[in-house]
């Protein structure tokens, strides 16, 4: 399934390279559950860690079925990083991403849940291209 997805802006990919770049050498600690457990548990699918789309970056995402999957720190409860939050997924969804979120208790007490969570929402994704 070859699907056409959106990087970031030319004029902004150095920038944005550069901190994706970072953000994979000094990973959260539930980034790191999540992308050990994602390569272990889930091989049928190619996930890409801190990719750039437009002006964000996302946390994980599945390049086949436009899955982005975001972890979330404790800054992301303030009503005012909700409302970014709500931004970023707006505009992703308009670019045909399709957003799923955890949060870092969620990876770090029960990773087996978010990838079964996850694993239904790619299921759910190839049940719609059919």
């Amino acid at each position: 399934m070859n699907r056409k997805f959106e990087t970031a802006a030319p004029d902004r990919y150095g920038l944005l390279k550069e901190f994706a770049k970072h953000n994979r050498q000094e990973m959260t600690e539930s980034e790191r559950i999540l992308w050990n457990t994602l390569r272990k548990e889930i091989k049928s699918y190619k996930f890409r860690r801190q990719h750039p789309i437009g002006d964000y970056i996302a946390d994980f995402l599945c390049v086949q079925l436009k899955l982005v999957i975001e972890v979330d720190g404790e800054y992301h409860h303030t009503p005012e990083q909700q409302a970014k939050d709500q931004w970023r997924t707006d505009y992703l969804e308009s670019k045909g991403y399709r957003v799923i979120r955890f949060s870092n208790e969620e990876v770090n007490t029960d990773p087996k849940e978010v990838i079964r969570q996850i694993k239904e929402e790619l299921i759910n994704i190839e049940d719609s291209y059919e």
